[in-house]
């Protein structure tokens, strides 16, 4: 009879979370994959059944490609640097640097991601700034006038200026994130590889790597996710020109939806997002869990 109404219980706490869930979550989720089955607009009485005709259109525009393809690459390089470099710039303070000035070099690594992304973007627009931006600038003053740019005003330039500004603004968050991790790992560990003759490399790879594990698995899931949902930098910068070269998932699913009116179209992109999103991180967490490193 307890045991009964300790369940009961437990379910009375767990009952408006999942109500949430479900309300918040999982129904907007169903709701946009009936939807991208539908041609409407938000003056539409009725919502008129298309098919996958969405889905063809989408698959036969160039810019959605496109707009996939700076995904991909914003994906490829946060992994580079909001994770491996991440974690290499983690070790590196907790095992080379003087305790003195851990707290130090933390603190400047961190204060960019206490930055609003939107005002990082509206600060790096002026850096960018082909006239009296400090980039160009710098350039000029070290003989290098050949290299300068209207870094967003190019189609060559204007995605990575983007993914740049990106990377300035979340490593110092990543790197505190994994130093925690580190700070976790009893000392012993470290000492008895030491004894054993490991150099630094050597415990980096043999003893920071897999037991901070779980923190990087996280991390990679939140950068790839991140990745894919990326929004407000793009639209602060550029609204996705010049010439849709800077044009994310994100941004095109809005401009169809909020400017073309489009919204079937715009659901069957946000659709794309979500599989993507959710395959790479069921992958990703599978793969964490036969590579478990316990201690």
């Amino acid at each position: 009879m307890r045991s009964r109404l300790a369940r009961w219980r437990s379910l009375v706490w767990v009952a408006p979370a999942v109500v949430l869930l479900v309300v918040f979550v999982y129904y907007p989720v169903v709701e946009n994959v009936r939807l991208s089955f539908f041609s409407w607009s938000a003056f539409s009485k009725q919502p008129k059944f298309v098919g996958t005709a969405n889905y063809q259109t989408m698959f036969g525009d160039e810019i959605f490609w496109g707009a996939l393809l700076n995904n991909i690459t914003y994906a490829v390089v946060s992994l580079i640097f909001q994770v491996g470099f991440a974690l290499v710039l983690a070790s590196v303070l907790e095992q080379l640097v003087h305790q003195r000035l851990r707290g130090w070099l933390r603190t400047i690594y961190f204060i960019p991601a206490t930055i609003s992304i939107t005002v990082a973007g509206i600060l790096f627009s002026f850096i960018y700034n082909p006239q009296i931006g400090l980039l160009n600038e710098l350039l000029r003053a070290i003989g290098l006038e050949e290299w300068t740019h209207s870094w967003l005003g190019e189609t060559s330039t204007a995605m990575g200026s983007i993914i740049a500004m990106s990377q300035w603004q979340s490593i110092g968050y990543t790197t505190m994130l994994i130093v925690v991790a580190i700070q976790r790992i009893p000392r012993e560990f470290y000492e008895a590889a030491r004894i054993d003759g490991a150099g630094a490399i050597q415990v980096f790879r043999n003893v920071t790597v897999p037991l901070v594990r779980e923190m990087t698995t996280l991390l990679v899931i939140l950068t790839i996710s991140g990745a894919f949902l990326v929004f407000n930098e793009v639209m602060v910068m550029t609204a996705g020109g010049p010439d849709n070269s800077t044009q994310v998932l994100g941004t095109w699913l809005y401009r169809k939806a909020f400017f073309e009116d489009k919204m079937g179209y715009a659901a069957a992109v946000a659709t794309v997002i979500f599989v993507i999103t959710f395959v790479i991180a069921v992958v990703q967490i599978l793969i964490s869990r036969r590579r478990r490193v316990e201690w």
